[in-house]
């Protein structure tokens, strides 16, 4: 008896304990909820006061680990002032871990970081105006600078019987280089806004060299800025590249997604159009879910990010975030963070509020596509 007792006893615990967890459940967040996971100050947080301190204006947001890295100011404006920084943040509660300076710049020039990419082992690769393409490795509590691969060349502009490479645009435009993603064979592909033309890096590093270019990525003169090709990721099957379009050349109110087959020499008349925005809309950057959606920012008048499906459809947007402190403002590029089925999105607020600089999480309720990161050591 006493041991039916001592069964009856354990069974009706387990039951109550049971029951308690069930109601104390987590509710699964809403699609489209958000947070600031933290704020970019406009001054970095170690030269804040200083005369020329440079910060602000994030751009490239990267997941190396439980770090997440901030690559910017990506503005201009920036001659005089200290070097660019990159920020560390630990990914579970977006405290500040370090602020990276940048070597080797020349700050009495104009000097930018844009876009970020991470490998297999964690290194990060920040896009430099100045620079190129610089690796950091991380060593205990410090890091390590080389270079991957040398600043864009300045290009002149293609006219019959000219040099080769050259332009495909209609004015003379310094380089500037924006966004990158690696395929599957440590290939590094990058965006020059101003050239149109996206160059790739062997694996490895080493010299950019021109892979694709057509006069319709080169962007409108008469847009804010005359950004053509901007943001570029790899497919989900690994067939094709995506790029955003900023402002289309002929008319800047509008901007584009295409794709272009990844091939060794894909010629301009492959490239297909995925996907037109209106009305200002400015797409900025892209990032495939594991679904296929495909959820672009919009960094223009609706200050959101739009989801398209496989095909290429609008098939809903992401306004807000519901919940957070701080809305979408300019957003730019955007990593999965998995284990929270959520987008790390860095606001750029380039033409917004200062004190919106900040990295914000929102929930989409899935992963990201598996991108490629090599293992480049």
């Amino acid at each position: 008896m006493s041991i039916s007792i001592r069964r009856l006893t354990l069974t009706s615990g387990l039951f109550l304990a049971c029951a308690s967890m069930a109601g104390t459940a987590v509710a699964k967040p809403k699609i489209g909820t958000g947070e600031v996971l933290a704020q970019i100050g406009i001054e970095a947080s170690s030269c804040a006061g200083t005369v020329g301190c440079n910060g602000g204006f994030p751009e490239g947001v990267a997941i190396a680990g439980s770090r997440v890295f901030v690559a910017g100011p990506a503005t201009f404006g920036t001659a005089g002032k200290g070097p660019s920084v990159v920020t560390v943040l630990r990914r579970s509660n977006g405290q500040l871990l370090d602020e990276i300076q940048i070597e080797g710049e020349n700050t009495a020039f104009e000097h930018a970081l844009s876009g970020i990419a991470v490998d297999a082992n964690d290194n990060v690769y920040v896009l430099s105006t100045q620079l190129g393409v610089i690796r950091i490795e991380r060593n205990g509590h410090e890091y390590t600078q080389t270079s991957y691969s040398c600043a864009l060349p300045d290009l002149p502009i293609c006219v019959e019987g000219g040099p080769s490479p050259c332009a495909p645009t209609p004015v003379d435009l310094p380089p500037t280089s924006n966004e990158m993603t690696f395929d599957d064979e440590g290939n590094l592909y990058l965006t020059d806004s101003t050239q149109a033309t996206i160059y790739r890096v062997p694996p490895g590093g080493g010299e950019p060299e021109v892979w694709f270019q057509s006069p319709a990525l080169a962007g409108s003169l008469l847009a804010p800025a005359p950004f053509g090709v901007n943001g570029i990721k790899v497919s989900p099957d690994r067939q094709w590249v995506y790029v955003t379009e900023t402002f289309d050349p002929a008319d800047p109110s509008t901007g584009h997604v295409y794709r272009i087959p990844l091939v060794e020499s894909p010629a301009p008349e492959e490239m297909e159009l995925v996907h037109s925005f209106h009305g200002f809309s400015v797409p900025d950057s892209l990032v495939f879910g594991r679904s296929g959606k495909l959820y672009v920012s919009l960094a223009g008048v609706s200050s959101s990010i739009a989801i398209l499906s496989p095909a290429g459809d609008h098939i809903g947007t992401l306004q807000g975030p519901a919940g957070s402190e701080i809305p979408f403002d300019g957003p730019a590029t955007m990593v999965f963070d998995d284990a929270r089925k959520s987008l790390l999105v860095a606001n750029h607020a380039i033409f917004g509020d200062p004190a919106h600089f900040a990295v914000l999480r929102v929930y989409v309720g899935e992963r990201g596509d598996d991108q490629p990161m090599p293992c480049l050591d």
